[in-house]
């Protein structure tokens, strides 16, 4: 298909608050229509929306580089921050330090400690009879579970429960002078700890801070600047993305009552659900990349330099690789084929925690209830995440 046979470059309307329903819906008319997509919001930027191209940009970091911006709108204003900010091999230390506390045995070492913080969160909610899902428990307990990994004492975790919210609804209101502000703040914070562990170091086997500090590469420590960086980024990495789906599973289990009840009597089947649900709901539209060079993908040419969305929630929807895309399936055969952790050297460092969190979130929620259901008007995240970040929920809680 030729370029010109293609509509003008402002190819749908990246601002439009609609729900999520809505913009998969068109994230479905645009993969058959134009799946190769141009707005001039925001800047001005390319979405892939299939899935070959989505992946293949993905894995091919010499063509499309993560160092301009890895993210659209762009919101790194106050310094670089890896690993998200490099390429390999320059991206591989700070990946080499954390990953080894990301591990599947080390999150798994985590979980009765995760259990508690979850069920506390959850727990007014259930005595209450009902809460926002997100804004009150999926909001709340990824920022416990962050502090109790990355060892915060409990000044540093106060501070954060106020300043990396502060600083996700800065960059869903696209308020840039907010978003500069508690960025500098979530710097300040990231200096602090970093001083507590040269003065007082951990055991690297347990501490992110002290493991990349502790990092040679080329028998050099990594660069101070860039250590703060990597904390800044690993502060609040975590936070959005289990809100977002914590919000979609309960709005999807509220709507589809056999399901909620299949899980309940079976939590066997939770592991496998969550992947579908991570299939279905992936969170995240505007995870970004830029051209090295001129590339020509599904008939548009984008230049070097243009932001380019990976826009994974759509990939994730791709009927040429996922039957009935719009519908839960547990145990979908090619299941393990999702993109919602990316692809290639970016791909999420921490996504053995995340599904922990999200698998603990639903076993807890089932247990503690005999059903629930929506309870008000859901409102919905704008650009880059897809999803809700308010669920008003009534519950009917398990009987003694």
């Amino acid at each position: 298909m030729s370029q010109d046979t293609f509509p003008p470059r402002n190819d749908f309307d990246v601002l439009a608050n609609e729900d999520a329903e809505h913009t998969h819906r068109l994230y479905g008319e645009l993969r058959g229509r134009c799946p190769v997509a141009h707005t001039e919001s925001l800047g001005g930027f390319w979405a892939l929306l299939r899935y070959d191209d989505v992946a293949a940009a993905a894995g091919d970091p010499a063509t499309f580089t993560t160092t301009v911006q890895n993210v659209i709108p762009k919101v790194a204003f106050t310094g670089r921050r890896p690993p998200l900010h490099l390429d390999p091999p320059e991206h591989t230390p700070y990946r080499a330090a954390l990953i080894p506390l990301l591990s599947a045995e080390r999150v798994a070492m985590l979980e009765p400690e995760l259990r508690r913080i979850v069920r506390a969160a959850l727990r007014p909610l259930l005595e209450r009879g009902h809460g926002d899902l997100c804004r009150e428990f999926s909001a709340n307990f990824p920022v416990h579970i962050f502090g109790r990994w990355a060892n915060l004492d409990e000044a540093l975790q106060a501070q954060l429960m106020t300043a990396g919210p502060s600083f996700i609804q800065a960059v869903q209101a696209f308020d840039t002078s907010q978003m500069r502000d508690t960025s500098l703040v979530l710097y300040d914070m990231a200096r602090a700890l970093i001083a507590e562990r040269k003065a007082r170091p951990l055991d690297t086997a347990i501490d992110p801070v002290s493991a990349l500090l502790a990092t040679r590469h080329d028998g050099k420590a990594l660069p101070d600047e860039l250590i703060v960086g990597t904390v800044r980024q690993v502060l609040v990495v975590g936070i959005v993305a289990p809100m977002i789906m914590t919000g979609a599973v309960g709005i999807h289990l509220a709507r589809d009552k056999i399901l909620q009840r299949k899980l309940r009597q079976d939590m066997t089947l939770i592991p496998a659900a969550v992947e579908e649900f991570l299939r279905l709901y992936s969170p995240y539209r505007g995870f970004a990349r830029t051209p090295t060079r001129d590339v020509l993908i599904g008939g548009r040419t984008i230049a070097r330099g243009e932001a380019i969305a990976l826009t994974y929630a759509s990939a994730n929807r791709d009927e040429s690789v996922f039957d009935s895309p719009d519908e839960f399936r547990l145990n979908r055969p090619n299941i393990g084929s999702h993109l919602a952790f990316g692809r290639g050297p970016h791909y999420c460092a921490g996504a053995h925690l995340a599904r922990l969190e999200l698998r603990v979130a639903i076993e807890e929620l089932l247990r503690g209830t005999r059903d629930f259901d929506i309870a008000g008007p859901v409102l919905y995240t704008p650009y880059p995440e897809i999803g809700p970040w308010s669920v008003p929920i009534k519950f009917v809680p398990e009987a003694n």
